[in-house]
């Protein structure tokens, strides 16, 4: 008899992805797709764009007083956003 050896489809599609080099690019895009969710709804409205460069989250914003809270609240929304991907993608947001 010979023995297989089984392994979950989420854990193959894992390892292929971080085989080859595409994990963190689709942890970086699911980070920029919670953005949303984890700011709400009012704040995403006057979200322009957003984007990661050398782990840090660059977000566009429309409204000055805006960026100024939420300037204050830098430290808790990268926890919260990396706590929304599962991994620490991000080390610090940039708004302007």
């Amino acid at each position: 008899m010979f023995r297989r050896d089984i392994h979950d489809v989420s854990e193959l599609v894992n390892a292929f992805l971080r085989q080859n080099g595409l994990e963190t690019p689709l942890l970086q895009r699911r980070l920029i797709d919670s953005w949303g969710k984890v700011a709400g709804k009012t704040i995403d409205r006057y979200t322009e764009e957003k984007y990661i460069r050398n782990q840090v989250l660059f977000v566009k914003l429309s409204r000055p007083a805006l960026r100024s809270d939420l300037s204050m609240m830098r430290t808790d929304l990268v926890n919260r956003l990396n706590q929304e991907v599962g991994a620490k993608i991000i080390i610090d947001i940039r708004f302007y």
